[in-house]
């Protein structure tokens, strides 16, 4: 691990208990970095601003361009503007209570969501959901990297989609200290590539984007505002309301909020949290404008992928280098995004099958289930579905993330729910219907009214359906419920504000017999000690004796603190 603990003579192992030993890959926090359990403040040694710096590196995807196109060029340029910015408001606002909730409490999404109305096996759903968007959008970014590569070099895109793969392991294999050097390194490439081309037609073609605004799109949809357009839009940009979760893996890593970073925590927060969505959602409609000006040069299947538009953006300042610049450019995004996708990927597999399997090898294993299921889709071409599998995809991502939304928002603040998030297998119900029940309810009426069953406005305005209904229900739920299925049993730790000596303070797990913060640690009446939040996700045999006793005097407090020698995790 990356604490080797040192016992205090006062607190020698137990060698009567039954150990684990943890596989190399699995023990090694510079790779692993603490991805089934709360990130420690000892590992949290960026800045805020590296921190933030590092999360907003993936909103360097290309798919933003594509989606923008699509929406415009198939409802219009007045219902696509208005799709996409109702969309981005929709996801700021379900995202700001989520990011600070993520770095508040170290704690990445899945984390987050068993202990905001889920319970601990509740979310092993929306791993699921979330590994999903991963490969999906993994998929989707190295369809239009492979285009590039094709449009450069003519390899073959079926072989770039091998190559779009591979590229990536050897950075997600190395966790957080090589993505935050990757995403900092490529930074000035990418924003010179992003501005360039708007700079380009502002003087070449200044009435572009006059004729843009009454552009009727490509379906015969009209230039005017149409509420089926309207909805069915919506529903395709909201497709990316899961991207916090991807933010979340970065912002758990945020250092401890003080008096003296309170400002730059704060904003750092908000900025790698939702603010992700303000860019995105311009370069939606960057992308689509690009896509219109190219549209009569390249035809509309090449206007959608956005290196065709990139290149004819750029050839009247650059020439015959129009198209390797446009290719570096994509290759660069799609880098910066791919290791996002592939990393966070990795983290929710992991969460998924500790849970199912109780065993662990390893982050990094995952990796390659997780860019597997990605090359299968590219292979099968899924980019030529792409408004119809985003469309039916955000009724499931935005019914879960308004619920865990709802939770932290309303529950918490009218006392439905416990004021802190609790994490830990030991302290949970198996299933919470506050949250749980009110994304399944959510989810299935409006993925129903996606497929048309309640008439064609409901089939526009799904993804609404499902929002508002996890909203009204995750509450309504809690509140029948009386909030009984948030906590198995007490916990004596009560987050990062409970009234303890040092909620940093290392105490020794009876099972791994390896040092870890306060709130990383349950007591357990199996083991007469404490115990890791990941040991006790991985023990089979336990039976859950812990929810069961309600009344056992806690032994946490009592614990003696251990020594640790740190090995050097340096943060970039």
């Amino acid at each position: 691990m990356t604490d080797t603990a040192i016992p205090t003579p006062d607190s020698p192992p137990d060698q009567g208990r039954p150990t684990r030993s943890y596989a190399r890959l699995a023990a090694d926090e510079s790779r692993e970095d603490f991805s089934l359990r709360y990130a420690p403040h000892s590992f949290r040694r960026w800045s805020p601003s590296m921190v933030a710096g590092t999360a907003l590196g993936g909103i360097a995807y290309l798919a933003d361009f594509a989606i923008g196109a699509s929406i415009v060029f198939t409802y219009g340029f007045t219902s696509g503007f208005a799709s996409i910015l109702t969309a981005a408001a929709i996801i700021f606002i379900t995202g700001v209570p989520i990011a600070r909730a993520c770095a508040t409490y170290g704690l990445d999404m899945d984390l987050i969501t068993r202990g905001a109305g889920f319970g601990y096996f509740g979310s092993t759903l929306t791993s699921l959901i979330y590994a999903s968007f991963t490969f999906i959008f993994f998929a989707l970014e190295g369809s239009i990297m492979a285009q590039a590569m094709h449009q450069a070099i003519g390899l073959p895109v079926q072989i770039g989609y091998l190559v779009t793969t591979l590229i990536v392991i050897p950075i997600v294999f190395r966790g957080m200290g090589a993505l935050a050097k990757v995403q900092a390194w490529t930074q000035p490439i990418w924003l010179i590539g992003l501005v360039l081309p708007f700079v380009v037609l502002a003087f070449h073609a200044p009435g572009s984007w006059g004729a843009f605004s009454s552009f009727g799109g490509t379906e015969g949809a009209g230039a005017g505002f149409d509420w089926i357009g309207f909805g069915l839009g919506t529903g395709v940009a909201l497709s990316l309301i899961a991207q916090i979760g991807e933010q979340a893996d970065y912002l758990r890593f945020m250092p401890a909020r003080t008096e003296a970073n309170k400002r730059r925590w704060n904003a750092a927060v908000l900025a790698a949290g939702p603010g992700w969505v303000i860019i995105g959602a311009a370069k939606q409609l960057g992308g689509a404008f690009l896509a219109f000006v190219a549209l009569e040069a390249v035809g509309k299947t090449h206007a959608l992928e956005p290196i065709a538009p990139q290149i004819e953006a750029l050839k009247p300042w650059l020439g015959s280098f129009a198209l390797p610049a446009a290719a570096i450019f994509v290759i660069v995004s799609q880098i910066k995004i791919n290791v996002t996708n592939a990393y966070s990927g990795s983290l929710s597999w992991s969460n998924f099958f500790s849970r199912v399997t109780h065993k662990h090898p390893g982050r990094v294993w995952y990796i390659f289930l997780n860019l597997a299921i990605a090359l299968t889709l590219m292979e099968m071409n899924m980019f030529a579905a792409l408004n119809k599998l985003l469309g039916f995809y955000s009724n499931v991502g935005i019914a879960w993330i308004t619920a865990v939304a709802a939770d932290l928002v309303i529950n918490k603040r009218i006392g439905l729910s416990p004021p802190y998030i609790e994490f830990k297998r030991a302290y949970l119900y198996a299933v919470n219907p506050a949250g749980f029940g009110a994304m399944v309810i959510a989810s299935t009426v409006s993925i129903l009214a996606f497929f048309g069953l309640f008439g064609t406005y409901a089939e526009a305005f799904s993804t609404f359906i499902a929002a508002g209904l996890a909203l009204i229900l995750c509450p309504l739920i809690a509140w029948l419920t009386k909030g009984r299925y948030y906590l198995a049993r007490p916990n004596p730790v009560n987050g990062p504000d409970a009234d303890v000596p040092d909620l940093t303070a290392t105490h020794l797990c009876a099972v791994c017999e390896t040092a870890y913060e306060l709130p990383d640690i349950a007591d357990c009446p199996v083991q007469s000690g404490p115990i890791c939040s990941l040991c006790c996700s991985l023990d089979a045999t336990c039976g859950d004796a812990c929810r069961k006793v309600t009344d056992a005097a806690p032994v946490l407090m009592p614990l003696p603190t251990v020594r640790t020698v740190r090995h050097d995790v340096k943060p970039a």
